[in-house]
């Protein structure tokens, strides 16, 4: 997302070398405006923790169900598009987990068909209000490093096992990986497929389908001139027109020419 005006920051901050394979980013964005801002957040299949620091966020999902967030939640996996608004005089920090970072730290994923997660099965919340509390009056730099040491003792290291789905990490816009492992690792694919969505709270064949709707997404930006549906279609393995519209809808709950229009308003997490 771009700055806006004078009175509404956004920026994405840079995570810390030793953290990279914990976080993928943090995103800090304010409204010091006097009405709301209304984004949306593309999907990225992360976890995501969102601190409020002033006025209340809220962010509805697809179905309309909202979550209005004072202080802090925790949010996704980040399956579709996700509609937030600033209210006036509001703060947010993003704390965006990547790959198996959440089961790390809380020992498993949660899975619902809300956006939001309850904590409370695995972690006392206090803490978190604790951390919340100790960085609310910080600048964003400082947060984030309060953010990180706090994390620290809570992570677990990585389990064995993940490391066969690192090896094929950048083939699932190619093919489903799940039989690969289950044949190199000599285990059911169904048992491959229970110990994916342990560690990232989605399947092998939702994170395929995402990535080819994200590489439109990123061709779709990247174009300076009228766009190319067929070059599109066939750069991203679409079997025709419709399949693409039909995974804008579900993705974003747009078509894509709707999409394009609202482009400006629309935070892409993979930036």
């Amino acid at each position: 997302m771009q700055k806006e005006a004078l009175n509404y920051v956004s920026k994405r901050m840079p995570v810390p070398q030793d953290f990279k394979d914990i976080f993928s980013h943090f995103y800090f964005s304010q409204n010091n405006t006097k009405k709301p801002i209304v984004k949306s957040l593309l999907p990225n299949f992360n976890i995501i923790m969102v601190f409020s620091f002033g006025t209340p966020i809220f962010f509805k999902s697809d179905d309309n169900s909202t979550v209005c967030i004072e202080k802090f939640t925790v949010l996704g996996p980040i399956k579709k598009a996700l509609e937030y608004t600033l209210s006036a005089k509001s703060e947010m920090l993003v704390v965006s987990f990547k790959d198996d970072a959440f089961y790390r730290f809380f020992g498993k994923v949660l899975f619902s068909n809300n956006v939001q997660l309850n904590l409370d099965a695995s972690l006392n919340l206090n803490c978190f209000v604790n951390l919340w509390h100790l960085i609310k009056a910080e600048n964003i730099n400082k947060k984030i490093s309060l953010i990180l040491d706090f994390c620290k003792p809570y992570l677990k290291n990585r389990e064995t096992a993940f490391n066969s789905f690192l090896d094929y990490k950048n083939v699932y816009s190619i093919f489903n990986p799940i039989k690969t492992i289950a044949l190199d690792t000599q285990q059911s694919e169904r048992t491959i497929q229970l110990k994916h969505k342990k560690y990232f709270g989605y399947s092998a064949k939702e994170k395929s389908r995402y990535l080819k709707f994200i590489k439109a997404i990123e061709l779709l930006e990247k174009s300076n001139t009228k766009v190319n549906w067929f070059t599109i279609i066939d750069a991203c393995g679409y079997y025709d027109q419709s399949q693409l519209i039909r995974d804008f809808n579900y993705f974003t709950n747009h078509s894509p020419k709707h999409y394009l229009k609202s482009i400006k308003d629309v935070c892409n997490a993979k930036k």
